[in-house]
């Protein structure tokens, strides 16, 4: 007998699939920038750009509105990095405005 409450979704299994697979790559900026876009989604990463060292992650943006965006959703952001990356990796978010020269 098929128990359905215990079933998940489709929408789930990348969730439970691409931990995994990151963690068999090798940490990459084109990684960071790969895990960057999936955590904060295509509009606030092509406004954004992302480096990670020593634990933590930099973030720049480039207007003061996408910086209060990532400040507001830092909690949330951190959580889905760390989700894809490993808690270990990424331990803050450090979010800083470029100026256009």
């Amino acid at each position: 007998m098929i128990h359905f409450e215990a079933m998940h979704g489709l929408g789930t299994l990348p969730a439970l699939v691409l931990p995994a697979l990151l963690a068999r790559a090798p940490l990459t900026p084109e990684k960071v920038t790969f895990v960057w876009g999936l955590a904060v989604g295509a509009a606030i990463a092509r406004a954004t750009t992302a480096t990670l060292a020593d634990t933590v992650l930099t973030v720049r943006t480039s207007e003061p509105a996408w910086e209060r965006e990532v400040e507001r959703s830092r909690t949330l952001i951190l959580a889905r990095v760390q989700q894809l990356l490993g808690p270990a990796l990424v331990r803050s978010i450090v979010v800083e405005h470029r100026k256009r020269a």
